[in-house]
């Protein structure tokens, strides 16, 4: 995930190789067998990508969930 601040706004960059457009995904995933119950990754997707992250990561039978990317600070 790559974060840039222009003009006092942060803007979130689709995590899928190569692509720069605006991320409005996140996905969150985990590896059962390495990662407890609690641990979640989270990937960010632009629109064309985030079908790609989601297939992904379920055909490896990764739990996935996919919500929309909140703009609001952690």
């Amino acid at each position: 995930m790559t974060a840039s601040t222009s003009a006092g706004s942060a803007r979130v960059e689709c995590s899928r190789a190569g692509c720069r457009d605006d991320a409005v995904w996140a996905v969150h995933w985990r590896n059962p067998r390495i990662h407890s119950a609690d641990r979640r990754k989270t990937w960010v997707a632009c629109d064309a990508h985030v079908s790609y992250l989601r297939e992904f990561l379920s055909a490896r039978d990764f739990p996935v969930r996919v919500e929309a990317l909140s703009n609001e600070p952690a």
